[in-house]
């Protein structure tokens, strides 16, 4: 998402390996992936098999969206962030959100559409749109209405969180539905949470 290359530049460089530490390095179904997990309650088998679960999803509903990934990331990044996806132009890197992979309470599909939202931007960036022409909010609309088609080819019962999630989304304003975020506050919100989570193990 365009919010990201500023929030780089705020913090220094957010996104790249060095930044995130060690971390582990994996392949699922030919990507590589580059997971940082900051959080002890969380198992990392289980966020790259839902990972895995949501790349399946996408091969078998949409191949054609998971072709085009292949060509224009460069790899996955899962580390822990305040928000459940991102695209980073300048590394061609897809950030998938820690503790986003690892909710049971959701069906792989809305983490397979998030997947495929910033596969889109990725899309848009590979055919060549410089970022100082882009429209944000134009470009959020098509990657929600990605989205749509996404859900609407997935079985109802399936889909249905998918759709009704995207056409809300499309139902808002420019401003709404590509918001200016502090993310210096969201930052900090997030430490707060991953605090109480290590408290109460």
């Amino acid at each position: 998402m365009n919010f990201l290359r500023r929030l780089r530049e705020t913090l220094g460089g957010a996104g790249s390996a060095d930044a995130h530490g060690a971390g582990e390095v994996h392949d699922i179904r030919g990507f590589t992936v580059f997971v940082d997990n900051t959080r002890a309650d969380i198992e990392t088998s289980a966020v790259l098999e839902r990972l895995d679960d949501a790349l399946g999803l996408i091969e078998q509903a949409q191949p054609w969206r998971l072709a085009h990934m292949r060509r224009d990331l460069s790899r996955f990044l899962v580390i822990r962030y305040p928000c459940r996806g991102a695209f980073y132009p300048q590394t061609r890197e897809c950030m998938t959100e820690l503790t986003f992979l690892a909710r049971r309470d959701i069906s792989p599909a809305p983490v397979a559409a998030s997947i495929l939202h910033e596969g889109i931007h990725a899309r848009v960036h590979g055919m060549g749109v410089r970022p100082e022409s882009k429209d944000p909010a134009r470009e959020e609309r098509i990657c929600r209405r990605g989205e749509l088609e996404f859900g609407l080819s997935l079985p109802p019962e399936l889909g249905a969180p998918v759709v009704e999630r995207a056409k809300l989304s499309l139902e808002l304003a420019d401003e709404e539905v590509a918001p200016e975020i502090d993310w210096r506050i969201a930052m900090e919100r997030q430490a707060a949470i991953d605090r109480a989570a290590s408290q109460n193990r």
